[in-house]
């Protein structure tokens, strides 16, 4: 992945602090994903498949309405092409993941429908309010910890769908195979520290992108679910 931004995570210390407290609470109290061994238990993965991209779908247009919100309220250059270029990221995927829908034999009404399980609306919930709420440090602190976080637990369940030879759509393996920008990552922290530069509370960030990561996790565990 590209690492062309030229601030140097050196730069970052007060958002590397953060960062920090963030992986000793991932530590301390890890958030799990047992979708990856779900999937590869054997028998037809197929329910679980479903159940994540259509919690997923209702995941984009809760990010667009976010990175709409922190634009409005955060727009410094950097603050700026943050938002933006994560909306782009979210409206590029979305067809991608609609065509994996379709292969997996969900309709438009599946991936509208509300789902019985409230850890399917965990993520849009703690973005909302950190979205709404939360101040710069602590919007791109969520974002940064987002990306990590999607990024890898997307990649675990891509991998042991692979490794158990599961008969499943490979454009579903492509869309989660997939570990992010390196360069989005180090643009999230630099507008984290432009806003604790500015005097946000360095608390706060680590708080909403704590909530961030367990409402991940949430996504995961539900999708998991046998039913």
């Amino acid at each position: 992945m590209s690492t062309t931004n030229p601030m140097s995570t050196t730069h970052h210390t007060e958002a590397q602090r953060a960062v920090a407290e963030v992986e000793r609470l991932r530590g301390l109290r890890p958030v799990g994903n047992p979708l990856p061994e779900t999937v590869a238990r054997g028998g037809d993965p197929t329910a679980h498949l479903r159940r994540l991209v259509a919690i997923e779908a209702q995941c984009h247009a809760a990010e667009l309405a976010a990175y709409g919100t922190l634009l409005a309220r955060f727009r410094s250059d950097r603050a700026t092409e943050l938002w933006l270029t994560l909306a782009r990221l979210v409206q590029e995927a979305t067809p991608k993941l609609r065509e994996v829908a379709r292969l997996l034999g969900l309709t438009e009404a599946d991936l509208t429908r509300r789902s019985a399980e409230r850890g399917a609306y965990a993520f849009n919930g703690a973005l909302s309010w950190v979205a709404l709420t939360g101040c710069q440090a602590a919007a791109a602190l969520a974002m940064h910890t987002d990306m990590v976080v999607y990024f890898s637990g997307g990649t675990a369940v891509a991998g042991r769908l692979r490794e158990a030879g599961a008969d499943v759509p490979q454009e579903f393996v492509a869309y989660y195979d997939d570990a992010g920008d390196d360069a989005l990552r180090e643009l999230a922290l630099e507008v984290a520290q432009e806003g604790l530069d500015r005097g946000d509370d360095p608390d706060e960030a680590v708080f909403h992108a704590r909530r961030v990561e367990e409402a991940i996790g949430d996504i995961w565990a539900t999708a998991a679910i046998t039913v």
